[in-house]
């Protein structure tokens, strides 16, 4: 890093968000990896893996499983039972000792799952019985996602409570806080949206209902924590992930009032996708995530395919509080130290980014090894 960017930039320095402070301000974005057992129990690979990358100011974890009804990924971790949560406590304690922060990031993925990875065979469960587009990665290889069932309006409470109680084994593994994965096109963003929600309960049709079950979950979640200060919530408006779902009809205007509400909870951080996840950072005509990201009064952390260079611009521009890299993390541990020092990062074939075991995992050497 050269004196004259040294002195203009904060991106290194430490920084007060939520309930902690952080070593700088760089976050590790969620990872699935598909690395766990059939049981969804992490263990010391995990530790080893999330610990080699505690230099970072914040790890938010791959996306966890809140149910056994919430998995629509083979060999994805959940947080629901107690081999979990003990599983979880390596992983915490090894970041903790390596002098890293890590948070939990609550999923349920809704209507993007398949039977065989469901309690009894059974459907994938949505807002609305409408089909995703795609396959998901089950036990059995690649098998296309079906029609969801839709939810029943009692239900509902059920699915806040599977949050709740994955927000307690969080906090019972020794996680820094947790993170609600609103985005992506998981189950509470098919609420948000109008092109996967259409329901005529108080769960469909105006702002306010589409978002009551986030902010339910929301409560529910700060409550178990005793405050928002350990709690964060991601969203993508403008992103199609998980089954080439459509944006809503009206992005401006129904993440603007969900954003609004947020407000209520105190949250540690909003952290929002800027484009299409992992895939582009064009912004569709009308949208403007700078001005959504005015309704919220905490930290922002800002996600999606930044650079070096994009994110000393976003800091410089006072674009963002924080910046989430996901994928160089992938093949370089000591990411924060490799940026610092401006040198190339390395690079993992996509062949290595899911399933398999430490090769592509945990034995990508640091920059001082290479």
């Amino acid at each position: 890093m050269t004196q004259a960017e040294n002195k203009e930039t904060d991106l290194f320095d430490p920084v007060a968000v939520g309930a902690w402070v952080l070593q700088n301000r760089i976050v590790m974005a969620p990872l699935t990896r598909a690395r766990v057992g059939e049981n969804g129990v992490p263990g010391a690979l995990q530790a080893r893996y999330y610990a080699q990358r505690s230099s970072t100011g914040l790890i938010i974890s791959e996306a966890v499983n809140i149910s056994r009804q919430a998995r629509g990924y083979a060999y994805t971790p959940g947080i629901f039972n107690e081999q979990q949560v003990e599983g979880w406590r390596q992983v915490t304690e090894a970041v903790h000792d390596a002098g890293g922060k890590i948070v939990c990031q609550l999923w349920h993925v809704g209507r993007f799952s398949h039977p065989s990875l469901q309690p009894s065979n059974a459907l994938p469960v949505a807002p609305s019985a409408i089909a995703a587009e795609g396959e998901t990665f089950t036990l059995i290889g690649m098998q296309p996602v079906p029609t969801p069932r839709a939810l029943e309006t009692g239900e509902i409470p059920e699915i806040v409570e599977q949050y709740r109680h994955a927000a307690a084994c969080a906090r019972r593994a020794g996680f820094d806080g947790v993170e609600v994965h609103a985005a992506n096109c998981y189950l509470l963003e098919q609420f948000i949206r109008d092109s996967t929600n259409r329901r005529t309960d108080a769960y469909g049709g105006s702002n306010e209902n589409r978002t009551r079950l986030v902010l339910d979950v929301v409560k529910a979640v700060v409550d178990e924590w005793e405050g928002g200060q350990h709690v964060g919530i991601r969203l993508s408006p403008v992103t199609p992930n998980a089954g080439n779902t459509p944006l809503d009809s009206d992005v401006m205007a129904t993440y603007g009032y969900l954003i609004e509400k947020l407000n209520w909870f105190g949250l540690a951080y909003l952290h929002m996708v800027e484009g299409a996840t992992g895939m582009s950072r064009e912004i569709p005509e009308g949208v403007d995530l700078q001005a959504l990201r005015a309704h919220f009064v905490g930290p922002y952390i800002a996600n999606n395919l930044y650079t070096r260079e994009l994110a000393l611009a976003a800091r410089r521009e006072h674009q963002a509080d924080l910046i989430a890299f996901g994928r160089p993390f992938i093949a370089n541990p000591d990411l924060v130290e490799r940026l610092k020092r401006n040198v190339l990062l390395a690079e993992a074939p996509q062949t290595l980014w899911y399933g398999g075991d430490e090769h592509g995992y945990t034995d990508w050497p640091t920059f001082a090894a290479d």
